[in-house]
């Protein structure tokens, strides 16, 4: 269990207030984690925050909330409010080269909360493999999608190798920021709901 489900009022309409807050709290989340961007000038793929957001989101709401973020984050990208990398938004992004990332975060996030729920995040080791698990998946979407652009050779020179070490610090910030993550639930619940 997911420490937002702990969280989560038994009101039905106090419920629906609170899946509302987490769902759209979760996607700006995300929203700013985007626009920390750095292009690399040898890759169509930027650095961002974004996978550390999609992990945090993931580990606090759970599969249902978390996947349900990244719906609502794509949703306004693709709505043309300007919360992917760098600003950007639009169907472009997501058929473009990094679409595949993007899409990723969709399975990251339902694997990271379903660990979560079933009580991967309770220790410092299991929250470490269940984030690099989830990283992993997005990799595994968005690498091949990648390749479609830049050919199968280079796709993990471009897009997988210049990014290892940065989602290792990543999945390291989320882990450690998962205890403020419920702090900030719990005066969630306790303030507004």
């Amino acid at each position: 269990m997911t420490v937002t489900a702990l969280f989560r009022p038994h009101e039905n309409k106090a419920a629906l207030v609170y899946d509302l807050i987490s769902v759209l709290g979760g996607s700006w989340l995300i929203a700013l984690a985007a626009q920390f961007s750095i292009s690399l000038p040898f890759s169509p793929v930027p650095i961002t925050g974004q996978t550390f957001a999609v992990l945090l989101v993931g580990a606090l709401a759970g599969r249902r909330l978390g996947s349900l973020s990244v719906m609502a984050y794509l949703a306004q990208g693709l709505a043309g409010l300007p919360v992917f990398a760098g600003g950007s938004s639009g169907l472009a992004r997501l058929l473009g080269p990094t679409g595949g990332y993007l899409l990723g975060f969709l399975g990251a996030a339902w694997l990271i909360g379903n660990l979560a729920e079933h009580g991967w995040t309770l220790r410092l080791d299991k929250t470490l493999l269940a984030m690099l698990l989830a990283n992993t998946l997005i990799y595994l979407v968005g690498l091949p999608y990648l390749a479609l652009f830049i050919g199968v050779d280079k796709a993990l020179a471009l897009g997988l190798y210049p990014f290892l070490i940065g989602d290792l610090i990543k999945i390291l910030l989320a882990t450690l920021c998962l205890p403020f993550g419920w702090k900030v639930y719990l005066a969630l619940r306790t303030r507004f709901i």
